[in-house]
């Protein structure tokens, strides 16, 4: 019975959802499909729901590995296992573990294992406690070389006993569970080139948000490399995410205009309310419901809760900051995880260091910096700068 490669796929979360959790499941076996689809076109691949698990089934031509490398990556998975599969009765599950011991032997030279049985199928007539006994009998007189050990094992070799057909496995993977995407709606990301905003897009990702960006720049102020960078941090994102917009638009214009006309110690917030403005109106073009930040609670000036009070009086739509109330070092640990700690390090400037003023207010009153405002054209500024917005697709790397 196995011909294939066999892989049990736990849902987490998903399997939490009462009455909705057939919708949960098919958007996550569509997304577990689309994923390894695009990875290995043309080979046989079944990917198919069954008891709260899916199951993925493809030839023996895919690499085991990179199936579980990349399915584990899926948001809504909480783990994966490689497994085996055998009539459900007990001479057929007995031999099929030896079998599954014996490579383990050959290949990691294993010498003490534990068999622990789950009885799905609760019309099976042994009990689990027995099932692990008879198994674990099996393997001992089949695996010379093997001892019991209940304590510390080589191997925890796991029976999943179903109505017709049993799985036997022993790694489980783990995933990073949350839910599929595309079952939380859309949010636009203020994608920055440091270590924040990337671990926000991820961790909104996760919950089953779809995502685009928008990125500000300074150019000439900034770099071109410096764009760059926030690109590869987008291609890293879209490993977790699949393909998305980053829209880029450069604040050079208003920055200017703000610091020709308003109070230096002002000009963090006024930035940051055009940014959450225009980004606004980048949400309302793409169908996004919500803006997301990387913002930290009192990390920086323009962060304070006083702040960002003045910064969310500027838009209508909802603000998403995810990472409000990590400390930094959490942060940090998150996107070395995810991958983008590396690139978010390097040494290029973004638009948020450009006419930086020397003392920030950090607890600024709305009226004040409404007053400051008035001195500017801010439709007119904001339609601007959406108007020149630059719209890159990001692919997976």
């Amino acid at each position: 019975m196995n011909e294939q490669n066999i892989f049990i796929v736990r849902c987490g979360e998903v399997a939490l959802k009462g009455m909705n959790k057939p919708y949960f499941e098919r958007m996550l076996a569509d997304r577990i499909r689309g994923r390894l689809k695009k990875i290995y076109t043309g080979a046989p691949l079944e990917v198919k729901r069954h008891e709260g698990l899916i199951f993925v089934r493809t030839d023996k031509s895919y690499d085991s590995e990179e199936i579980v490398k990349e399915v584990s990556k899926v948001f809504g998975v909480a783990s994966i296992s490689p497994a085996v599969e055998a009539e459900t009765n007990l001479d057929k599950i007995g031999e099929a573990a030896v079998s599954y011991m014996l490579k383990l032997i050959n290949e990691r030279g294993v010498k003490t294992f534990k068999v622990e049985a789950k009885r799905a199928d609760k019309n099976f007539p042994v009990k689990s406690p027995d099932i692990a006994r008879i198994i674990g009998a099996k393997v001992l007189i089949g695996c010379k070389v093997l001892k019991v050990n209940v304590h510390n094992p080589d191997v925890l070799l796991f029976v999943d006993v179903r109505k017709d057909v049993s799985y036997i496995y022993d790694a489980k993977v783990s995933g990073f569970g949350g839910l599929p995407l595309g079952t939380n709606g859309r949010g636009m990301v203020l994608m920055s080139g440091g270590i924040d905003s990337p671990v926000a897009a991820w961790m909104m990702a996760k919950r089953g948000m779809m995502i685009e960006a928008v990125h500000f720049h300074s150019y000439p102020y900034t770099s071109e490399r410096a764009q760059e960078k926030v690109e590869d941090l987008a291609k890293i994102l879209a490993g977790y995410c699949g393909r998305f917009k980053l829209h880029t638009i450069n604040l050079l214009p208003i920055q200017e205009q703000i610091v020709s006309n308003c109070p230096e110690e002002e000009t963090t917030i006024l930035v940051r309310r055009f940014m959450m403005r225009i980004a606004e109106k980048m949400a309302e073009k793409t169908g996004s419901y919500m803006l997301v930040t990387g913002e930290n609670l009192g990390q920086v000036a323009s962060q304070t809760a006083e702040a960002l009070v003045v910064t969310d009086a500027a838009v209508k739509m909802p603000v998403m900051r995810p990472l409000i109330a990590m400390d930094k070092i959490d942060i940090m640990d998150k996107a070395k995880e995810i991958g983008t700690y590396d690139t978010s390090i390097m040494p290029y400037e973004d638009c948020c260091t450009v006419f930086l003023p020397k003392h920030p207010v950090t607890k600024p009153k709305l009226e004040k910096i409404i007053e400051s405002e008035s001195k500017l054209d801010v439709d007119g500024l904001v339609a601007a700068a959406v108007e020149s917005a630059e719209t890159i697709n990001i692919f997976p790397e």
